[in-house]
């Protein structure tokens, strides 16, 4: 069972390899909201939310969205760090990526899907969990509503 609401966000390390970034640290991302999204190149579906994700850190860049990617292997063939490199430059993703090949931190968030995500608030609680075929048309919504609240209080 993934986390539950509330939980505080868990430890980005572990990871065996950092694109587009150095290493980011959980305190590295308090005080924005966040998206942290698990993918792998051989899901078809995860590859076809990517340009979505680019979208809401394009949007909400003035609302401080930070985007952290895990790449989680799904089997032996995605444990490549070269395609994993090779899929980064393909899907011009520019926002932090880490693979994830020893599942340190796909464990420590307790996930079991791709493409899955989380969204925390600025307090690093989780607000929200997406995971599957349509998840990436759920995040928006709820990711604005996150927003909305943020900007109330």
């Amino acid at each position: 069972m993934p986390l539950r609401m509330d939980s505080q966000m868990p430890s980005l390390d572990g990871g065996t390899d950092w694109f587009n970034s150095e290493p980011v640290k959980t305190e590295d991302l308090k005080g924005s909201p966040t998206i942290i999204h698990f993918w792998a190149i051989s899901c078809g579906i995860c590859k076809e939310s990517l340009p979505d994700i680019a979208q809401w850190i394009e949007k909400y860049k003035s609302h401080g969205l930070k985007v952290v990617a895990i790449h989680m292997p799904r089997q032996e063939s995605d444990t490549n760090v070269e395609a994993v490199k090779e899929n980064i430059a393909e899907y011009e993703l520019t926002w932090p990526c880490v693979v994830d090949n020893w599942h340190t931190i796909t464990d420590a968030f307790e996930n079991k899907f791709v493409p899955a995500f989380y969204i925390f608030d600025a307090d690093q609680k989780l607000r929200h969990f997406q995971a599957g075929e349509k998840a990436a048309k759920m995040v928006e919504p709820a990711l604005e509503r996150l927003l909305k609240q943020t900007s109330a209080t």
